[in-house]
């Protein structure tokens, strides 16, 4: 990991208007001009009970970041969801996302585990426990393939 690098986890309403600005400017950068994806990048999860944003900064601002939230299973009991996991262009390859998907499986104990991955990166959610979990599809016009890494004991956030 390069110097001055910095991890941090909070809800969105414990977030510096700058801080969380940054987290939602690298998102937009790489799902929506990046990825071409003309989508409502602001949906609204970010701000439900127990949602968490994950991050990664360095001495220029955020390189990595993603979500973490709790998802009500059909009347089951609640599992835990992972996205929006993004790595500015400059920072890839150098760990960053590995390193904030721990914290987030840390932080979600033995709770089971949901992702829709890109298909093309289903290898690498792999390496963490994640098995794929239904048929592909296409949303945004790139595939995606449900993932779940399953638990073996559920505890709430």
């Amino acid at each position: 990991m390069p110097p001055g690098l910095t991890f941090g986890v909070a809800p969105v309403r414990e977030l510096d208007p700058e801080l969380l600005y940054a987290i939602l400017r690298l998102r937009v950068d790489v799902f929506v001009v990046e990825q071409e994806c003309a989508y409502p990048e602001l949906d609204g999860r970010d701000l439900e009970p127990g949602a968490l944003q994950f991050w990664a900064s360095d001495d220029d601002g955020v390189v990595a970041t993603l979500r973490l939230l709790v998802d009500e299973a059909g009347g089951g009991a609640p599992v835990r969801r992972i996205g929006r996991v993004a790595t500015a262009r400059r920072a890839r390859g150098g760990g960053l996302a590995a390193a904030l998907m721990e914290r987030a499986l840390d932080r979600s104990a033995d709770a089971e585990v949901v992702l829709d991955a890109q298909a093309h990166l289903a290898g690498w959610y792999a390496r963490f426990g994640f098995a794929p979990d239904g048929p592909e599809f296409v949303e945004d016009g790139i595939p995606h393939v449900p993932m779940r890494r399953r638990g073996s004991a559920v505890q709430i956030l």
